[in-house]
C-alpha cells in the first residue's frame, strides 16, 4: 500500500508545483529603445567618444612634432641623444597603438556605465509587475529570441506603461 500511495502523493505535489509556476517574457532592448532617457545616454556617449578622439589627436600631434624635431636635429645629435630620442618616439608610437586598441573597449565600458541605471529602472518596474501579476519567472527576449512566445505572457507593454513610456 505504501508503494502505491507514495508515488501518487509525489505526483500530486509535483503537479501542484508546476501548476503554480507562471512564466512571462520581456523585451528589455525594445523598452530601452523607447525610453526618453536613452537620448541623453547617446549624447553623453558621443561626447565621451569625441573626448577620446581629441585625446588621440593630442598624442598623434605630439608624436608628429617629436618626429619632425628629431629629423630636423638628427645631424647635430650625439649617438646617446639619438638613441634617447628614438626610444621616446617608439614609446609614443606604442602609446598611440595601445590607445587605439583600448578605445573601443573604453567606449563599451562607458556605454555599459551609462545604460546600467536604465536597465536597473526596467528591472525594478519588471519586478513590481511580475509580483503584482503573479509571475514566478520572466525570460528576456533577445535578438536570438525564443522559439515561441505566447503574446499574452509578454510583459513588455505592461512594464512600458509602468515606466510611463508611450506605446506606439
Amino acid at each position: 500500500m505504501k508503494n502505491i500511495l507514495f508515488p501518487i502523493l509525489l505526483l500530486f505535489i509535483s503537479a501542484q508545483t508546476i501548476a503554480q509556476s507562471k512564466v512571462g517574457t520581456i523585451d528589455t532592448d525594445f523598452i530601452l529603445s523607447k525610453m526618453p532617457e536613452l537620448t541623453k545616454v547617446q549624447e553623453d556617449l558621443k561626447a565621451y567618444n569625441t573626448k577620446l578622439e581629441a585625446d588621440l589627436k593630442v598624442k598623434v600631434d605630439d608624436y608628429q612634432a617629436k618626429v619632425k624635431a628629431y629629423q630636423d636635429g638628427v645631424a647635430a645629435m650625439t649617438e646617446p641623444m639619438k638613441k634617447t630620442k628614438q626610444e621616446e618616439i617608439i614609446n609614443l608610437e606604442n602609446d598611440i597603438a595601445k590607445f587605439r586598441q583600448n578605445g573601443s573597449q573604453l567606449v563599451q565600458l562607458e556605454q555599459n556605465k551609462l545604460l546600467q541605471p536604465l536597465y536597473t529602472k526596467i528591472g525594478k518596474a519588471l519586478e513590481e509587475v511580475a509580483k503584482a501579476e503573479g509571475y514566478t519567472q520572466v525570460l528576456t527576449i533577445t535578438s536570438s529570441g525564443l522559439a515561441y512566445v505566447d503574446p499574452k505572457f509578454d510583459l513588455t507593454k505592461t512594464v512600458m506603461t509602468k515606466l510611463g513610456i508611450p506605446l506606439q
